[in-house]
């Protein structure tokens, strides 16, 4: 069992910048991927980044590239969402997920086989 905590989110104007945290607990951290996924009202759920076992692997969606960085900490157990100019379109619940049986980042949510609870992210324009 993995449990996932997110933290971070809030309401914010176009053009600035929040941090999106993830707290892992129950496996050995650093063994395992872990991703952001999004899901805005009305839409479906969808992916945003990933990272590797290590962080040396990212991958992301081109609508956040240039703008998003996903990071970790194997020693705090935790993976982070740095978001930069931040646009209304980013309006969302955020989730992360730990992939379990991968090291390498991946994009489809049934990768994954646990998520957090989710926190929102509002952009106001």
């Amino acid at each position: 069992q993995v449990q996932l905590v997110e933290s971070g989110g809030g309401l914010v104007q176009a053009g600035g910048s929040l941090r999106l945290s993830c707290a892992a607990s129950g496996r050995t951290f650093s063994r395992y991927a872990m991703g952001w996924f999004r899901q805005a009202p009305g839409k479906e759920r969808e992916f945003v980044a990933a990272t590797g076992w290590s962080g040396g692997r990212t991958d992301y969606t081109d609508s956040v590239k240039g703008r998003f960085t996903i990071s970790r900490d194997n020693v705090k157990n935790t993976v982070y969402l740095q978001m930069n100019s931040l646009k209304p379109e980013d309006t969302a619940v955020y989730y992360c997920a730990a992939d379990l049986t991968a090291g390498l980042p991946r994009r489809g949510e049934t990768s994954y086989n646990y998520w957090g609870q989710g926190t929102q992210v509002t952009v106001s324009s």
